[in-house]
């Protein structure tokens, strides 16, 4: 075996080896890999038996053999043919023997030969060989050439590390194309064929043009390699300078105690994915950014991103749920307790929970609270919870205008957090928390989204099992939340979300109702909450009704809460000014504590004059009673409408206006009374807006009054639609309407006759108090509410307008 080896060789300069003679027969020794040219000194490696014994029997010889390359360098045993046939005449220097008995040799190649006849195969090959001589003719072009090989070896060898810079020199000095030629071939590292074509080729020019063009692509792709190290080094002194700082704080870390808190974040965060038992895709998500986050560096922006995300997906209830108390009576006492009255909304719940006990898969309802302000709406909601052994989440949707408020922010934003839902469900540390949200019906929408349709599939049973935060990017089941919604109206909830809510109506209390939900628990509530709690201070009956009679108008308890809560810190006050409570607070106080009252009954003063009728009103805030009046001027067929009225309660009036023509003579009023005259028709509150058809009757009672001269009974209230044939049609807000006319003193209310189903939601003990007439035409009504002329007027218009005058409420 011949080898090429590392090491130093050496060109000899001085010597002419054109003289040595070269014999006509030589040993032949085949190399692997390596091609030898003349006029170089070149060492290599023998280790097959036969190339041994040839070295050892030339050593007391001329010792000059044949060198050629074989055609398969992984061939053991070559045949002639397997051997290029031009080669090189060596001279042996030195042998050097090594322990493993293989023989370093050290040549000089003499000349470049051909081989003819092989006339030994055994031990090894001996051939004829012919001495082959160069060829050239010297001229500008080929002088051009070697200088031009000269330069561009010099570049080669300041590329390549391990060739001394001696080489540039020694190739300077060399006058001889040739033996230029073959200095040059001698260092480069290029395929076994192609340096042998070098070696074959005889003409000197030829091989100088061969030479060059191989030479200028290894210097190309030194100079590639160059720049790839160079790039790969900068990274890699980048990398190792990072390398260094870390341990550095790594070490300093360690000297002030904290150990390696990479590691242990890396551990928590690797338990609490296991202990948190997430679905199968989330999990995949969790793990999938965990491996993400030992990839980036601690000091880099990213990690504090991911690290807060994977805080997020480790810390939601995925398994966690509370465990319903579904005991029935145990929830009936608690619903009782906090709240007085609201049949229906218990029943209702009361109806989950035996559903609940016989099948405990069913999904979470939603429901809607609808009420007016101060109801209860929200606290029913907490005593619910309360019933159930859930935890308790508000979300206030007021206002909300932004659809990221609900889904969430996805992560590329700065500072993105998860939506108010799912916020809401980590808090709660249960997947089935009660979720109640407030105040549904004030959500808005601008250019940033619409809350309402994000919240569509959250309150839609069969879609919320897979809700998506745009933030958390992965499904996450809402089926178990039971879900509760509160409103003051409907008409403000879009269609589809109101779809999806079974809607419970919470209307106004009566006074009986406040009176008892006084004594239970707001008087407690106001006395403990202004340190009065061991005075014992009694509000007796009469005056808890005088507060809401006389200090309150409303369909909720907020400002009797208010009032009582004013009374307790008038007392509070004197009793740190050293006098003593008093044990009770009577109703001869309510001046001292309150000051006047503030309401009045308004149907005494409003009974004496036509042209008034008292009407009934839905608002948001409960029912209320409005009067309308009307008045009578010089003119010529004008109808005017003021009181900040919609247009559909100005149609209203215009269509009550022509059935009163329509019955003037009826009326006995003059056939002819609109042709000389002017109609003026105002409801007061004129800065309030209002709308509607259910003030159509009171409007045609106000004229019918007017124009013929009978004052309308103070007594009665009244409700009802009109057509132009005098037909009285159904409205809606039947109990909040009687309760208003209850609340201004009011016994007696005409309804419309198919109303009469309605007053089923009415309680009992109203229905036993007042009187309800049912009507079907507005000839009806006028026989209900117009009183008997007088004596002096009967019969007669009036010639001048009644006084409207309205005192209704002391500020």
């Amino acid at each position: 075996m011949a080898d090429k080896s590392k090491g130093e060789r050496r060109f000899e300069l001085e010597e002419d080896l054109s003289a040595v003679e070269i014999p006509d027969h030589l040993p032949v020794l085949p190399l692997r890999g390596i091609v030898i040219f003349p006029s170089q000194i070149h060492p290599f490696l023998v280790s097959r038996q036969a190339s041994l014994k040839l070295i050892e029997d030339v050593a007391g010889t001329s010792r000059i053999i044949a060198l050629t390359a074989q055609k398969n360098p992984e061939e053991e045993s070559p045949r002639p043919d397997g051997l290029f046939q031009r080669g090189t005449a060596v001279r042996i220097l030195k042998v050097l023997k090594y322990p493993d008995q293989s023989v370093r040799v050290l040549v000089q190649g003499l000349a470049r030969i051909e081989m003819g006849e092989f006339s030994q195969r055994e031990p090894y090959f001996i051939a004829a060989v012919t001495r082959l001589d160069e060829t050239f003719a010297a001229d500008k072009e080929s002088e051009a050439l070697q200088a031009h090989l000269v330069s561009q070896f010099s570049k080669f060898v300041s590329l390549v590390p391990y060739l001394p810079d001696e080489l540039q020199v020694m190739a300077m000095q060399v006058r001889e194309p040739g033996r230029l030629t073959d200095l040059v071939a001698s260092y480069l590292k290029i395929p076994v064929e192609e340096a042998q074509d070098l070696l074959a080729l005889l003409d000197v020019r030829a091989r100088l043009e061969k030479l060059i063009a191989v030479l200028t692509r290894e210097i190309e792709l030194l100079e590639l390699g160059h720049k790839i190290q160079s790039q790969v080094q900068t990274e890699l002194n980048k990398n190792q300078r990072e390398y260094y700082l870390r341990q550095q704080l790594k070490a300093i870390q360690k000297e002030l105690g904290e150990g390696d808190q990479r590691s242990s974040e890396i551990e928590d965060l690797e338990r609490k994915i296991v202990e948190a038992k997430m679905p199968e895709e989330a999990r995949k998500a969790t793990e999938k950014e965990l491996d993400r986050l030992k990839m980036i560096p601690p000091e880099s922006a990213e990690h504090t991103v991911v690290r807060t995300y994977l805080d997020w997906l480790t810390t939601l209830p995925w398994s966690v749920s509370s465990t319903d108390n579904l005991d029935i009576k145990h929830a009936r006492e608690v619903l009782d307790e906090d709240h007085y009255n609201l049949e229906k909304v218990k029943e209702r719940i009361l109806e989950f929970l035996a559903v609940r006990k016989l099948k405990q898969d069913t999904k979470g309802p939603i429901l809607c609270f609808v009420g007016p302000p101060g109801t209860g709406k929200t606290s029913l909601g907490r005593s619910i919870a309360r019933a159930l052994g859930r935890k308790f989440v508000r979300l206030s949707l007021g206002g909300i205008r932004d659809e990221a408020e609900i889904r969430g922010h996805r992560r590329t934003y700065i500072g993105s957090l998860p939506g108010r839902i799912i916020q809401g469900i980590r808090n709660a540390g249960t997947k089935n928390p009660l979720f109640i949200l407030d105040e549904v019906d004030k959500l808005g929408a601008d250019f940033r989204g619409d809350p309402a349709s994000a919240l569509l599939e959250v309150l839609d049973p069969e879609q919320n099992n897979s809700f998506s935060d745009h933030y958390l990017d992965v499904p996450f089941d809402l089926s178990e939340v039971l879900f509760i919604t509160t409103a003051n109206i409907l008409d403000t909830i879009p269609a589809p979300l109101r779809d999806r809510m079974e809607i419970l109506e919470l209307p106004g209390y009566t006074e009986e109702e406040k009176l008892q939900i006084a004594q239970r628990h707001i008087v407690r509530k106001q006395l403990r909450e202004n340190g009065l709690e061991s005075a014992k201070i009694d509000f007796p009956p009469e005056t808890l009704a005088e507060i809401i009679r006389s200090y309150t108008r409303e369909a909720g308890l907020r400002n009797l809460e208010r009032e009582i809560s004013r009374v307790c810190r008038k007392i509070a006050r004197s009793v740190t000014e050293g006098e003593q409570a008093p044990a009770h607070v009577t109703q001869e106080s309510l001046d001292r504590y309150l000051g006047p009252p503030k309401f009045f009954s308004e149907v005494a003063e409003r009974g004496h004059d036509p042209g008034v009728a008292t009407g009934l009103a839905w608002t948001p805030n409960g029912g209320d009673i409005l009067f309308i009046e009307s008045t009578r001027m010089n003119g010529q067929k004008g109808l005017m409408l003021t009181g900040s009225l919609g247009d559909v309660m100005k149609e209203s009036a215009q269509a009550a206006m022509s059935y009163i023509r329509s019955r003037a003579e009826r009326l006995n009023i003059p056939p002819d009374f609109f042709e000389k005259s002017d109609i003026h028709v105002h409801i007061p509150a004129g800065g309030i807006p209002k709308d509607g058809p259910s003030a159509g009757v009171t409007v045609a009672a106000s004229l019918s009054s007017l124009l013929s001269g009978r004052p309308v009974r103070s007594d009665i209230a009244m409700t009802g639609e009109i057509t132009l044939r005098g037909k009285v049609l159904p409205v809606g807000g039947i109990k909040e309407k009687v309760l208003a006319a209850r609340r201004a003193g009011i016994r007696t209310v005409i309804l419309p006759r198919r109303n009469e189903r309605d007053l089923e939601d009415i309680p009992a003990e109203v229905r036993e108090e007042m009187a309800f007439i049912f009507v079907d035409t507005v000839d009806e009504v006028l026989g209900h509410v117009l009183q008997p002329p007088d004596e002096q007027r009967s019969g007669a218009v009036p010639e001048t307008p009644p006084s409207t005058e309205r005192t209704t409420v002391l500020n």
